[in-house]
This record gives C-alpha cells, sequence and structure tokens, in this order.
C-alpha cells in the first residue's frame, strides 16, 4: 500500500499549448480520394451503431406545466468495438489504423448529437455527415524537416511542406501535433512547450456591451470597445445589401456572400487578437479571471433592443483568444459566476434587487459604478473572500467612489488600435 502512495517524482508536469496554423491544400485529388473513402467508413459506423442507440421519453411534471424528457442510450464501446471492427474491414480501402479513428469519431459526433438532443437543441433523428475531415493520428504521419508524410495505403502516401510559409520561423524547433487534413485546407499544430512561472498578479475583468471593466487589486482599468462595436455595426449594414444582392443572383450571390462573411470574421478576429496582445503586454505573468457566460439566457431576459446589442458582442472570442495566449506570457485564465457581481456589496455581502447605473448599499453606505462594482466582486471571488451576508465585513482599501470620475486617472490608446483604456484609482 505504502509503495502506490509514494511519489514518483517532485518535478512537475509537462504542459504545452498548441499554436494552429492552416496552408493550402495542394495535393486535393489524393486528399479527395482519402476523405471519400474515411467518409464511407464513418457513414457506415454511423448506420451500425444507429440500430442500437435507445431513445427514452419520460413526462415530467413542473407546477402545471408538463415537459418531456428525453434520454438517450448509447451502445458501450468495449462491447460493440471488435465487432464493429471486422465489419468496417470488409470495406476499408486505406490503412487499417483509419478504421479505429473512424469508429472513435463516430463515439463522438454520437455523444455530442445526445448532449444536444437531451437538452432540447436538436432533432432525434440521425444526425447526418457533411463537410468531413480526417484527423491524422501521430502513427500515420511522419516529420521530415519541414514537411510531414501522410500514409493513405500502405506504401502510399501525402506529403505536405510549409518550408515557405510565413509561419515557418515561429514554428521552428516546435513539435508537429495531429494534421487535419479538409478539402481546401490542411491544418498543422505545433506543440509548444510551456516554461514554469508563478502569476504574481491578479487582475478581474468584467464583460459589458461597451467596455471591459477590470479591477487588478490597486485600481480599475477600463477598456472601450466602442471601436469594435462601431466596426460590427457597419459591417451588419453591408451584410446585410449584400444579401439582398445574394437573394437575386443565384450561385455569383453566393460566392460573394461567403468571401463577405470571411471579410467580416478576418477583421473581427484581427481586432480580438491584436486586443488580447496589449492587454498581456499590459498584464504580464497574471492570474485573469473572466466571468463564464451564457448568451442564450440573456437572450431570453432581454428586449429586442438589447438582444441586438448583445448579439454584436465577442465576449466569448476574447475570452477563448486570451485562455491559449495567456500561457506564452505566464499567464492563466480562471472562469467565475458572475452571478450577484454587479448587485453584491464588496464590503458587507448586502444584495440589491435592482440596481441602477450606481450601485448603492443600504446597510453600510457602499457606493461605486455598477460595473466597476461588478470587476470588484469577481476580484473578491478570485482571492477566496466570499460574501456573508449575515457578518458585516469591512474590506481595507475599499472608500466609496462614486459614478466612474475620480482623481488620479488617466488614460491612453494601444498602438494601431483603437482601444480606450483609462487607469483609475481608488480614492
Amino acid at each position: 500500500m505504502s509503495r502506490k502512495l509514494r511519489i514518483k517524482s517532485l518535478q512537475p508536469e509537462e504542459e504545452y499549448i498548441y499554436l494552429t496554423y492552416s496552408l493550402e491544400n495542394d495535393k486535393k485529388e489524393e486528399s479527395r480520394v482519402l476523405l471519400e473513402n474515411y467518409k464511407t467508413l464513418l457513414q457506415k459506423a454511423l448506420d451500425w451503431l444507429w440500430e442500437k442507440v435507445k431513445v427514452e421519453r419520460k413526462e415530467v411534471k413542473k407546477g402545471k406545466k408538463v415537459f418531456t424528457k428525453v434520454k438517450v442510450k448509447l451502445p458501450k464501446k468495449k462491447k460493440v468495438y471488435k465487432i464493429l471492427r471486422d465489419e468496417l474491414e470488409k470495406i476499408n480501402k486505406l490503412a487499417s489504423t483509419y478504421v479505429d479513428k473512424a469508429i472513435n469519431d463516430t463515439y463522438s459526433i454520437l455523444r455530442s448529437w445526445r448532449r444536444r438532443a437531451e437538452k432540447g437543441q436538436a432533432s432525434l433523428s440521425k444526425p447526418t455527415l457533411r463537410k468531413v475531415y480526417v484527423r491524422i493520428k501521430s502513427t500515420l504521419r511522419k516529420v521530415d524537416g519541414e514537411s510531414v508524410r501522410i500514409t493513405v495505403r500502405p506504401y502510399e502516401y501525402i506529403t505536405f511542406s510549409w518550408s515557405h510559409t510565413w509561419f515557418s520561423r515561429r514554428v521552428k524547433g516546435l513539435e508537429l501535433g495531429e494534421p487535419i487534413i479538409k478539402e481546401d485546407k490542411v491544418y498543422l499544430p505545433f506543440r509548444y512547450k510551456l516554461p514554469w512561472f508563478t502569476p504574481l498578479d491578479f487582475l478581474a475583468i468584467d464583460s459589458n456591451l461597451y467596455t471591459l471593466d477590470a479591477y487588478d487589486g490597486e485600481k480599475f482599468v477600463t477598456f472601450s470597445l466602442k471601436g469594435l462595436y462601431s466596426m460590427k455595426y457597419g459591417m451588419e449594414l453591408k451584410r446585410s445589401k449584400i444579401q439582398s444582392f445574394a437573394s437575386k443572383h443565384g450561385r455569383k450571390g453566393k460566392e460573394l456572400m461567403r468571401k463577405y462573411s470571411h471579410r467580416e470574421r478576418n477583421r473581427v478576429l484581427d481586432y480580438v487578437h491584436k486586443f488580447v496582445n496589449k492587454l498581456l503586454e499590459m498584464y504580464p505573468m497574471t492570474t485573469f479571471v473572466v466571468e463564464k457566460l451564457n448568451k442564450q439566457e440573456m437572450f431570453e431576459d432581454a428586449n429586442d433592443s438589447l438582444s441586438k446589442k448583445i448579439s454584436k458582442t465577442v465576449w466569448r472570442s476574447i475570452h477563448r483568444i486570451l485562455k491559449y495566449k495567456a500561457p506564452l506570457y505566464g499567464s492563466f485564465v480562471k472562469e467565475v459566476n458572475p452571478r450577484l457581481t454587479s448587485r453584491s456589496c464588496p464590503r458587507c455581502g448586502w444584495v440589491s434587487r435592482k440596481v441602477g447605473r450606481t450601485f448603492h448599499c443600504e446597510r453600510c453606505g457602499f457606493t461605486m459604478d455598477r460595473q466597476l462594482n461588478a470587476s470588484l466582486n469577481i476580484y473578491l471571488k478570485m482571492c477566496g473572500f466570499p460574501h456573508i451576508r449575515d457578518i458585516p465585513r469591512v474590506w481595507v482599501g475599499v472608500i466609496p467612489l462614486k459614478g466612474r470620475r475620480g482623481n488620479g486617472s488617466y488614460s491612453g490608446e494601444a498602438q494601431g488600435l483603437r482601444i480606450r483604456y483609462n487607469f483609475m484609482k481608488i480614492q
């Protein structure tokens, strides 16, 4: 018993981050053969497993309303794996390892469908395969310098090279993961070993329609995203005109719509990447705490005007990009529940039923802008000081600050970006 509990090594486990880059698929004919044969394997596995899927419906009564609850049972993988593998080998025209990959991918498709079906977000009919891609396992690829050789069949290969691409210098010395092949693109994930750092600072971020309001333990920082909002509003006007044109011009209109959609997405992502880079430069080696937001719930509680504004926000994109870029700066990101952060008093824990532009505590008299108060409460959650409503708490350093105006403020503009940020100390 003591041997099992013995620590093998005091060294911490190695952690990695994956940087993915894409290049044009210049071997489309060879790739099409691989994709079509792999799609055949997936479809056969999906048809075979679908016959063994069980869907149960149960009526649940909540008050006066009756709801139908759906529960989906998938066949256990261990019991059917060998039989299914033998069935797929009969029609397999690729290397035998692709059979194992097809079974794993089919179970991933069914699990994703089950999760959405049980929530009522997907129909109970069999999921359909549309555009298929292939993730190449490490046993099917061999890296030689700045190129990768992928096995299709025994003694039949496809080779892709990134020696003359713009990212070749960035990935020099990095280890290649599992490439992903699509009809027009090939995605190459490179693994970067993270150096060990201990985050020194903390930054709590409250996400709002036009700003990101943050608190770092000493001062408030407000990042204005009105430039991004204005850009999305202008693109929405252009999109409506293009949609009107596309509805009258068939294929030509669809191609124009597809081209503009890519352009719109790239402009937004470019803005978000530059914003995150600037944020990480300002706060290296920092623990970032962001809200775990659910837009779907926000739409249910908002009117039509507010719903349109919420739909233009890119909170999740900012959080996602910040999450994978933060380790490069010795930082990491943590998500917290945003419930009651803008309506709670950070001094005594009293919760207000209704909050306007400014939060005012009726118990202790604490007054602060609602959005700044939310970032302060997120900071307290991160530091492990939960609100205790029954015991009055005085947090050292917080003195009532009315509105957003205060002494010691500083404003600046990130280079190359239309992002305004303000520093404001607590007086």
